[in-house]
C-alpha cells in the first residue's frame, strides 16, 4: 500500500511540476480606422514598460485584430494594448497622465481608476488561452 501511495504522489508531483510554454491568442477590439499601429504587449508582475517584455504590432485597419503569441512561459500575465495614431511608438498622454490614444487591458480593468496588474492578470497554462482586449478612448478625439 505504501508503494502505491508513493507512486500516486509521484504522478501528482509530475503533473504539478514546472510549467512549460503555452500560446496566447489576443483579440484586440475597438480599433479605429486610420493611421498608426496597434501595439500589444504581454506583462508579468506589473504594467510598467520593463515588466512587459513580449510585444508585437500591426498596422491599424479598424475593427478587430488577432495576435498569436507562442512559446510564452506558463504563469500569470496581463495584456496591454494601444493604438498609436501618430506613429511615435508610445501611448501619448496629457500633462496629468491621461491617455490621449485608444488603449485597453485584459481582465477586469475599469476606466475609472489607474489600472493594476492584479485586475488585468490572466492565468496562462498549457496549451494556452485566448483573451479579448477592448480599446477605448478615455478623452474625446482631438
Amino acid at each position: 500500500m505504501r508503494a502505491a501511495c508513493l507512486s500516486g504522489l509521484a504522478v501528482l508531483a509530475a503533473l504539478a511540476g514546472p510549467a512549460g510554454a503555452a500560446s496566447l491568442e489576443v483579440f484586440v477590439e475597438g480599433i479605429e480606422p486610420g493611421p498608426g499601429e496597434i501595439y500589444v504587449t504581454l506583462c508579468q508582475g506589473g504594467l510598467t514598460e520593463s515588466a512587459c517584455p513580449i510585444g508585437r504590432s500591426v498596422p491599424a485597419r479598424g475593427g478587430v485584430e488577432r495576435f498569436v503569441f507562442t512559446e510564452v512561459p506558463a504563469g500569470v500575465w496581463a495584456v496591454a494594448a494601444f493604438q498609436d495614431e501618430n506613429g511615435n511608438g508610445q501611448l501619448d498622454r496629457t500633462r496629468l497622465g491621461l491617455p490621449l490614444e485608444p488603449y485597453g487591458f485584459s481582465g477586469a480593468v475599469g476606466r475609472r481608476a489607474r489600472p493594476d496588474f492584479a485586475s488585468a492578470s490572466v492565468s496562462l497554462r498549457e496549451p494556452g488561452a485566448a483573451v479579448r482586449v477592448r480599446l477605448a478612448r478615455p478623452l474625446p478625439h482631438r
